[in-house]
């Protein structure tokens, strides 16, 4: 099984990383771009088949090691 997590800032949080993305496509000529968040993405291997297991397993290394649950909300898909 794989599990992947994405990590992203919440929706009140300044992102700095992301405007100077914003800026530097602005500068490339790209226009049209309104906003850019920037974030994380992790892919964990996983043993065994219990799915369930899995979830309950990565939710909590998400919460509290992935990210950091006072800015950053994550989401968690498992592929079997």
């Amino acid at each position: 099984m794989k599990a992947k997590v994405y990590v992203n800032l919440k929706s009140g949080v300044l992102d700095p990383q992301g405007k100077a993305i914003q800026h530097s496509v602005e500068l490339l000529g790209f226009s049209g771009i309104s906003d850019v968040r920037q974030g994380k993405y992790f892919e964990i291997a996983l043993e065994g088949s219990d799915v369930a297991q899995a979830r309950e397993s990565v939710d909590k290394i998400a919460r509290e090691v992935l990210s950091n649950p006072i800015i950053e909300d994550y989401r968690v898909e498992i592929e079997s």
